[in-house]
């Protein structure tokens, strides 16, 4: 069976960079950044967000390093890191001289709850940078009001969760129409080609309800300039507060993005669906189940399917390779968790090792998914999970 292929770079997408052509053509101008396509896009993102200010970059990557740099935190403070993440928000970290000290994750899971949390904060901590991996989010709320009480700034990673939901206790009523992204002190998010809200390239949002902190988000994308300034002449660079490169975002990046982000909650509902649907179908599995059930809170970006190795009379890697072999979509074995770095260890406060993101690793797999997957596309996947089991139970 061939899995739909999600076609991010859809008809609206195509028309969005039509409009962009014709928009500046009429002007007699080219295409710059900081146009009225970038401000349409961070002005309906904000607006989302329920209030706040944002800023759209180059890169993910760029957004991770504006974000933190917004902090303005000083060289050598200790910053606590969830243990799984692309390597461009800890690069980022160290890049910027900043002392980076993991966290765990919960059992069976990718992401921190606020028992992992406070496991790992010291007196020494000034910030927090909690990623929300797969579409699922971490323990946000909590881990907020801890932070808040010790003066800990916390950065959110929502490049893999953007809209959803983190409602942990049934009691946290705000939870309920509260996105993660709007708890920390700000937050950041990949729009790169694979993710929810594609720019179908690569380019990042930043977002914080802080004014101060959006004025450094501001002049830290832009070569230290004083953006918000109106009476200065912003392309001398004897104006500028500090050193910064130019992480500024273009005008067919923006219109693209924005075209994605008006279809983005159609898109999580689809995602949303699907699981459903194979949550149930898994039912019939002896081996492989999802963990995590509450969908109805998840931006789906990918879904991790745990498998009970001990049921099987070959290794996890072998089992898995078998399933893929049928044509399902996934990845074996996540190399996203920090502790596998050897290259990163030297760069960590300590040798402390995320035994439970290993763990997790190790009896899982990621399935790929997209909006366009339905129900023929989870029996057709449960069925070669099962096909496979039969062959390989003990």
């Amino acid at each position: 069976m061939k899995f739909p292929p999600r076609k991010a770079l859809g008809s609206n997408e195509i028309k969005s960079i039509n409009q962009v052509i014709r928009y500046y053509k009429k002007k007699g101008i080219d295409p710059g950044y900081q146009g009225y396509f970038e401000h349409s896009l961070c002005k309906k993102f904000s607006l989302m967000m329920g209030g706040g200010y944002t800023d759209a970059c180059s890169s993910g990557t760029a957004a991770a390093y504006i974000a933190i740099s917004a902090l303005n935190l000083k060289k050598g403070s200790e910053v606590l890191i969830s243990p799984v993440t692309d390597s461009g928000p800890l690069n980022a970290l160290i890049l910027l001289g900043l002392k980076p000290r993991l966290i765990d994750s919960y059992p069976n899971s990718y992401n921190v709850s606020l028992k992992q949390f406070l496991n790992r904060v010291t007196k020494k901590t000034k910030a927090a940078l909690i990623m929300h991996i797969g579409g699922e989010t971490s323990q946000i709320y909590e881990i907020c009001k801890e932070a808040k009480k010790r003066k800990i700034k916390v950065i959110e990673d929502c490049s893999q969760a953007p809209f959803a939901r983190s409602i942990w206790n049934k009691k946290y009523s705000l939870c309920n129409k509260k996105f993660v992204g709007a708890f920390g002190d700000i937050s950041f998010f990949s729009t790169m080609y694979s993710k929810t809200i594609s720019s179908s390239g690569s380019s990042g949002l930043v977002f914080t309800k802080n004014k101060k902190l959006y004025r450094n988000v501001l002049s830290h994308a832009d070569r230290g300039k004083q953006i918000w300034r109106k009476n200065i002449n912003l392309k001398d660079p004897s104006k500028a507060l500090h050193p910064a490169l130019n992480l500024n975002s273009n005008e067919f990046s923006s219109a693209i993005t924005l075209a994605s982000l008006n279809r983005v909650k159609k898109t999580i509902k689809g995602r949303i669906k699907f699981l459903e649907n194979l949550n149930n179908d898994l039912k019939s599995s002896k081996t492989c189940s999802v963990v995590y059930k509450n969908f109805k809170l998840f931006s789906p970006f990918f879904i991790s399917i745990h498998i009970k190795t001990h049921l099987l009379k070959i290794g996890k890697i072998n089992f898995v390779n078998n399933i893929k072999k049928e044509g399902v979509p996934l990845l074996n074995s996540y190399g996203c968790i920090i502790s596998d770095w050897k290259w990163a260890r030297k760069y960590m406060q300590d040798k402390f090792i995320t035994k439970n993101a290993i763990n997790f690793k190790n009896n899982s797999f990621n399935l790929f998914l997209n909006e366009n997957y339905g129900k023929q596309e989870s029996r057709a996947i449960v069925a070669k999970i099962i096909k496979v089991e039969k062959k390989f139970l003990k």
